[in-house]
């Protein structure tokens, strides 16, 4: 009896010092910020969200410890990259920049081994930009390997934007592959699975999601359950707004629907990305990054 005594107080002891230890865990994340309810604030403002500058397309390392996103400069972009080292976050610090080609929509993919953005730099590395292409690096110790691309299955004589994965490794993408000369914003979203780490030729979505005019920046739930994207069309609150469409269980797509006021504003919400562990939303707006509550997702559907 008085063994069980002892113990029981050492049980809860350990428990709440475990717990502690989770929440001082949780709060070091995301850059420390405080979190946001369901209405969308400016992330991390004067740290990434800086008044000078243009921020864009990040995403977070899926337990929140590390952040990429990108900045455009005088019209051109490159990839900035943060840590959380100890309890203290480093500075942003430029990972992928040239001073002729831009660099931007970072994205990792599921085993985070590889960076994956978009890049107009010329295959042989050198000379005039070309059209826009994925591309991507392999971490490589401490760094990441010079830029390779993905490959004529994934990049036409077009352009391809953004990258997001599913846990399986399927790649969602938008591309004007389509497009004829007379309507060259016709930007569709396709997807393309990956079979023994190779690209399978990729596959358009349906009408449920595509129309003749602009989609694009897509990002895919990792259970492939939904897709954010952002579309230009004539019923938004703005030049360009962020959609959703929800898979079924027939595989199908419910027709994509606009976000609300809550997220589209009258200027360009793009760039979404929901983190790793379900909880936030982040998306780019007025040149900013801003982050909002996922919770928000639920209501739509």
């Amino acid at each position: 009896m008085k063994v069980l005594t002892i113990l029981v107080p050492l049980v809860l002891l350990a428990a709440k010092i475990t717990q502690a230890q989770d929440l001082r865990k949780q709060s070091l994340k995301y850059l420390k910020q405080s979190p946001p309810g369901l209405t969308p604030k400016v992330f991390a403002p004067g740290i990434v969200s800086k008044e000078n500058q243009y921020e864009f397309g990040s995403v977070f390392s899926k337990d929140g410890t590390e952040f990429y996103y990108a900045v455009t400069v005088d019209g051109k972009a490159d990839i900035r990259y943060m840590k959380l080292e100890g309890s203290q976050w480093t500075s942003p610090e430029k990972i992928i920049y040239d001073d002729l080609y831009g660099y931007n929509d970072p994205f990792l993919s599921p085993d985070e081994k590889r960076l994956f953005f978009i890049s107009g730099q010329p295959l042989s590395g050198s000379g005039k930009k070309k059209d826009i292409d994925i591309w991507y690096v392999e971490k490589e110790g401490n760094g990441w390997s010079t830029p390779i691309n993905a490959g004529k299955t994934i990049n036409s004589d077009k352009n391809e934007y953004y990258i997001s994965f599913t846990n399986s490794g399927t790649m969602y993408f938008a591309s004007n592959v389509g497009a004829g000369e007379e309507n060259k914003r016709d930007f569709d979203i396709y997807a393309a699975a990956q079979v023994n780490g190779e690209f399978q030729q990729p596959v358009r979505m349906g009408e449920s999601i595509n129309t003749k005019g602009y989609e694009a920046d897509v990002f895919v739930a990792y259970d492939e359950s939904y897709l954010i994207f952002c579309a230009e069309r004539k019923e938004g609150y703005g030049r360009g707004d962020l959609y959703i469409s929800f898979k079924n269980k027939d595989g199908s797509w419910t027709q994509a629907k606009n976000m609300g006021s809550a997220i589209n504003t009258a200027n360009y919400e793009f760039c979404p990305f929901v983190t790793k562990d379900g909880k936030y939303l982040f998306y780019s707006g007025n040149q900013d990054i801003y982050w909002v509550d996922a919770k928000i997702i639920d209501g739509l559907r």
